[in-house]
């Protein structure tokens, strides 16, 4: 007993040790990175945009939208998958922090019946025997230099890059259901008019079919009016296939099949099917805001801080390792030599062996491997940090691009409006006076064409309105908040889990708030970009 003893002691002193060592390598502090104070574009609002942005497509007044929106965040398979990575990562971690304690241990044992030569050398006279042992051995490396510390670090960091990855996930979904949305509103509406102008085409056919009759007209009137009407008649086709096509995109999104859609598109209390309402502005805030907002600037920010911390890993390579190593248990032999032991006594107290030592190895002679080794993961924290300031150079076009698109849109929609406007009055003007036989028809020929281009390009700049909004929010980093009070993985995929495998509480929906063996879990629900 007193060697478990003098164990228990060593090892509490070992705790202390590795606990208060220091950890070699670079502190992370995130890296600097270039964006303006304002965005170019002035005439936004200057409201942050967290105010506004969290849940943005509620601001397009679409209860359709919303629903949408909402199923899916529930069912989007890729979503899913990235909930699953968050999980991987959450194991991942807990394999780091398991390799700051006993690095190797096992538990031995064992029976062996021997026959030794009787003409060898050394051999006595009793050459056959018994042997029984049982125990337990460990090694522990001491993390007096961080090694381990440093890959917790890293683990962290990869576990919170997840969680940003599962953010950016969300973003491009909201925003692609939202798009395709948009996109089959603007079809619909496209359809509408074609639909419309075609049937205008249609009366004016006839009626310079029965001026021609008439002797009014020659058959070239006639002629140029039925090729109008069919220009007209094959945008029809061309505009249904694109809106089965956006259709399918949508359903893909939302992880449901097409005929489950047709109904989930159809407006409540018989409303129009249009394009929803756009938000007047959008309230974009400040540029530095994207730093701890936009979930790929997050991946890139915290893939960095990885990368800082296996720089201290390879860096305490060059120092010696230390590590307590030790063995203890029970062992007997039916061997006759001084005394005549037998296997029944082994767990005597007189049948314990135990050892406990300290072992240092310092490879000193490694040719530079271990320098180059610090070498390569310090180029390749440049480049995470050359990636980080890329992502958000690229995050602060995004912005840019998207504001520009919405305001401009704006703009070319007002234009388009007074154009549509003043075609419906020409169109209704020159069949007026082509009725009267003051005008060709060639002006009512040209007053529809123009009125079908108006018409079609109104929607189209509408539309581009309304997806300039979305770009500009999905650039912003907007709406992944969604996942506020979800579960990385839903609860049938849980269930599923735990009856497979035993996870513990890794799938617990309050992780972020325990510990691994006394390391703090990282909060995954921060806003990450918080942290050092």
């Amino acid at each position: 007993m007193k060697h478990a003893r003098l164990g228990i002691s060593t090892g509490v002193a070992a705790i202390v040790l590795a606990a208060g060592g220091c950890k070699v390598g670079p502190d992370y502090e995130r890296p600097d990175a270039p964006v303006n104070d304002a965005w170019l574009t002035q005439s936004t609002t200057p409201t942050p945009a967290d105010a506004a942005s969290q849940r943005w497509w509620e601001s397009f007044n679409d209860p359709t939208l919303t629903a949408l929106v909402q199923k899916a965040y529930a069912q989007n398979l890729s979503v899913k998958s990235a909930g699953l990575r968050v999980i991987e990562a959450r194991a991942r971690r807990g394999i780091a922090v398991g390799r700051f304690f006993a690095q190797s241990q096992e538990v031995f044992g064992g029976v062996a019946n021997r026959q030794l030569s009787y003409n060898a050398a050394g051999t006595g006279t009793e050459t056959a025997f018994s042997d029984a042992q049982i125990g337990l051995q460990a090694a522990w490396e001491l993390d007096f230099w961080g090694k381990f510390r440093r890959g917790i670090e890293a683990a962290d960091a990869e576990l919170l890059a997840t969680v940003a990855d599962y953010d950016a996930i969300v973003v491009s979904l909201v925003s692609d259901v939202a798009t395709n949305y948009i996109l089959v509103r603007s079809l619909e509406e496209r359809l509408v008019f074609a639909r419309a102008n075609a049937a205008l085409q249609a009366e004016t056919l006839t009626l310079t079919q029965t001026r021609q009759k008439a002797g009014a007209v020659s058959e070239l009137d006639v002629s140029t009016a039925r090729a109008t009407l069919a220009n007209t008649q094959a945008l029809v086709p061309q505009l249904e296939n694109d809106l089965q096509q956006t259709k399918l995109a949508l359903c893909v999104l939302l992880g449901e099949t097409p005929s489950q859609l047709d109904g989930e598109l159809t407006p409540a209390n018989g409303a129009a099917r249009q394009l929803p309402e756009v938000p007047a502005e959008i309230a974009a805030g400040i540029p530095a805001e994207l730093l701890r907002r936009r979930p790929d600037v997050r991946v890139a920010e915290r893939l960095a801080a990885a990368q800082s911390a296996r720089i201290g890993q390879a860096t305490a390579d060059l120092y010696p390792s230390i590590a307590i190593a030790g063995s203890t248990g029970f062992a007997s032999s039916t061997f006759e030599g001084v005394r005549r032991p037998n296997l029944g006594n082994i767990f005597d107290g007189e049948s314990f062996a135990g050892f406990i030592g300290l072992q240092v190895n310092w490879p000193i002679l490694n040719y530079g491997r271990v320098e180059n080794n610090i070498r390569v993961q310090d180029a390749v924290y440049e480049q995470a940090v050359a990636a980080y300031r890329g992502t958000v150079l690229k995050a602060a076009s995004d912005v840019e691009a998207g504001l520009s698109d919405f305001l401009r849109s704006k703009e070319r929609s007002g234009f388009l409006t007074e154009g549509v406007d003043a075609s419906k009055r020409s169109a209704e003007l020159s069949l007026i006076q082509y009725r009267a036989g003051a005008v060709d028809f060639i002006r009512v020929n040209n007053a529809q064409t123009a009125l079908v281009q108006q018409q079609d390009s109104l929607v189209v700049a509408r539309a581009a309105i309304a997806l300039g909004a979305v770009r500009t929010y999905r650039a912003l980093g907007g709406g992944w908040e969604i996942r506020d009070g979800h579960e990385f993985v839903d609860e049938s995929t849980v269930k599923q889990m735990r009856a497979r495998t035993d996870w513990g509480n890794v799938l617990n929906p309050d992780w972020e708030h325990g510990k691994d063996l006394g390391f703090k879990r990282p909060d995954g629900n921060a806003v990450s970009g918080d942290e050092k």
